[in-house]
């Protein structure tokens, strides 16, 4: 029996505000800015309202009402109509806040037994790209939490964002207790072998199933094209193509917005969506399963093998280059990592929700500098003219998220103080010997303090004179009173001892107010 496994990605971003700037005076004149207000300052949710709106009604509504009637049509066979979504945190918190009608139709699905909710990132974000899988961990974590507490269930199988996956990342997971992950079916990964199987981790035991793109993208790209030489796609056609299709499992994985918002409903996608699951069921080889169930129902025939050098997706190329493509990219990616390390020094929840929400996977997307036809899919989702309009609102956002933490770092010297860890290129290089170097960096102010105690004199005296030390705690603390603080003590008549002692006594009564 071969399984056919209909996986849908759930997903609406939270767009950014081209007026953020004119609602940012328009509030610090009222008095008003608080970080708690700063959410519907950067993200345009007047925007984001119509968009759900508009795709509740055209896609999501209509879609899980058929979904939900094939489940409940065929629910007393002895081959049940079944599903699985990946419904991202933020589209959840967006859908109960706009169309909770929407939520409530996935819940009256997934309490059919018939549907699998898989676990992701709660950002749909760039977690899984950030060094040390600390944040990918937590985001993951969040979701779980959402879809027990909304949907009541406990997730075993994973997708990472846009099936972005290498090894390391299917093995953290496997680590955090799932037993499956979802990622492409990439050609030069399988080499000879077929999409239509199930495969194991490499160094884990984790299953994996690989999409079948070119079945996907006949439903989720070429359904309404009239130059295709297979329109009009047809159910019973489909259904036919899946019989002849060989292997034990085939992922169909697109977009849930494929049924009514990317192909409109008068193409017939409703139509399709609702017949399709008749015509499969005649074929006595074929039935519908969830990823957990055909995983574990078929051996794994080899090892799905995928270096991190050489890290796969489900979109342009199948690489990550969609988002971390181009110098723009780049550039506000590593804006952002710089911007983490002073939002987890200040602990404050308002900044850490904030920073995660410049996470999310759709803000680089929009930056993508393609061509030709993955051009013209990066066109279609952006919301901005063209990737320099989205980049440099994103920038904005991050300068706003900046200001924001320096204020507070400001206002609360102590503990960012003390919290605050820097990479080793970030640090305090202490340069003494005469080949200029000396082997010894600080990366906290903890660490500064300690070495400052036991280097010779004379190499704190020559990076005190030349303000080596100043600039370092104002341009990475932002203490510009202990900046002009110690200029003073710089120029003193005192010996280097005797500065030594005024520097630490000063910078500690800003560790310890």
């Amino acid at each position: 029996m071969k399984d056919i496994v209909l996986f849908f990605e759930v997903h609406q971003p939270y767009r950014l505000d081209r007026r953020m700037h004119e609602k940012l005076v328009e509030k610090a004149i009222r008095g008003t800015l608080e970080i708690k207000d700063l959410e519907d300052v950067l993200f345009d949710q007047g925007l984001n309202k119509l968009v759900m709106e508009r795709a509740a009604s055209k896609c999501y509504i209509p879609a899980s009402s058929i979904i939900l009637e094939n489940i409940k049509k065929y629910r007393d066979s002895d081959r049940k109509f079944m599903v699985s979504f990946g419904i991202s945190g933020i589209f959840v918190e967006q859908a109960m806040r706009w169309v909770p009608r929407v939520v409530e139709l996935f819940q009256e699905i997934a309490n059919t037994g018939c549907a699998e909710l898989v676990a992701q990132t709660y950002y749909h974000s760039m977690a899984s790209l950030i060094p040390g899988y600390r944040e990918l961990r937590e985001q993951v974590d969040m979701h779980v939490k959402l879809l027990k507490s909304v949907f009541g269930v406990e997730p075993v199988t994973v997708e990472n964002t846009e099936f972005i996956y290498n090894n390391d990342m299917a093995c953290e997971l496997y680590s955090a207790g799932f037993k499956v992950i979802l990622t492409e079916g990439v050609d030069h990964v399988l080499g000879w072998r077929n999409p239509n199987f199930v495969y194991r981790g490499y160094h884990c035991d984790i299953r994996i199933l690989t999409r079948n793109y070119r079945l996907s993208d006949d439903v989720g790209f070429r359904f309404s094209n009239v130059a295709w030489d297979q329109y009009p796609l047809t159910p019973g056609k489909y259904a036919s193509w899946l019989a002849a299709t060989p292997g034990d499992v085939i992922l169909i994985a697109m977009d849930y917005e494929t049924f009514g918002e990317h192909h409109w409903p008068e193409t017939g996608i409703h139509d399709f969506l609702k017949w399709l699951p008749g015509e499969v069921l005649k074929y006595n080889h074929l039935k519908f399963s969830t990823p957990s169930l055909a995983a574990f129902e078929h051996p794994a025939v080899d090892v799905y093998n995928v270096p991190p050098w050489s890290t796969i997706s489900w979109a342009d190329e199948r690489d990550t280059s969609p988002w971390l493509g181009n110098s723009l990219q780049k550039n506000a990616f590593n804006m952002l990592l710089d911007l983490r390390r002073y939002v987890d020094a200040l602990e404050d929840p308002h900044l850490l929700r904030l920073w995660r929400l410049l996470t999310v996977s759709d803000h680089f997307y929009y930056m993508a500098t393609k061509f030709g036809s993955f051009e013209e899919v990066h066109k279609y989702f952006s919301p901005y003219k063209n990737a320099v309009d989205a980049y440099t609102l994103y920038v904005q956002s991050l300068a706003v998220l900046f200001y924001i933490v320096a204020e507070r770092a400001r206002r609360e010297p102590s503990r960012l103080i003390r919290n605050l860890v820097l990479p080793p290129e970030r640090g305090f290089h202490f340069k003494c010997t005469e080949d200029g170097t000396l082997p010894l960096t600080a990366t906290s102010i903890k660490e500064f303090l300690s070495i400052l105690k036991i280097i010779p004199a004379n190499c704190f005296v020559k990076h005190l004179n030349n303000g080596d030390i100043q600039r370092w705690l104002r341009d990475t603390y932002f203490l510009e009173g202990l900046y002009r603080e110690l200029d003073e003590i710089a120029r003193v008549e005192a010996s280097p001892e005797e500065k030594r002692l005024l520097v630490l006594k000063a910078i500690e009564k800003y560790l310890f107010p």
